[in-house]
């Protein structure tokens, strides 16, 4: 019969000898909280600067806030998560720092930048 232990489901069969041995395999979808190639790529083209730009505040922040969205909807599911818990007051913080200073340094992208990912009310 399986069991459910938090991420994996062991699965016991028994082989011709009679002995029993395990399985594992994975319940949730490895993806759905680290962000593709793909999305990655397409965040940054739409809030880079210029055409090389990778780590301007705005391409941080952007990438922050979704990877911030994933966990959160990562955590509604597997509430006892804790290490994933503290990974995201960790992204919190960062993303907090990186407003603060595009907000002191350029109060004009700041403004455009949360109105664009819905930051505020």
């Amino acid at each position: 019969m399986p069991t459910l232990i938090k991420y994996v489901i062991i699965i016991y069969k028994i082989n011709k000898g009679g002995e029993a041995w395990f399985t594992r395999k994975n319940t949730i979808n490895r993806g759905e909280m680290s962000l593709t190639k793909e999305v990655k790529q397409e965040i940054i083209s739409k809030y880079q600067l210029s055409e090389w730009d990778t780590g301007s505040p705005e391409v941080q922040i952007a990438l922050l806030t979704e990877q911030i969205h994933r966990l959160t909807i990562h955590l509604q599911k597997f509430k006892k998560d804790y290490h994933s818990r503290r990974g995201l007051l960790i992204k919190v913080g960062k993303r907090r720092n990186l407003l603060n200073y595009l907000k002191k340094k350029h109060p004009d992208r700041y403004f455009k930048l949360i109105k664009s990912l819905n930051l505020r009310k």
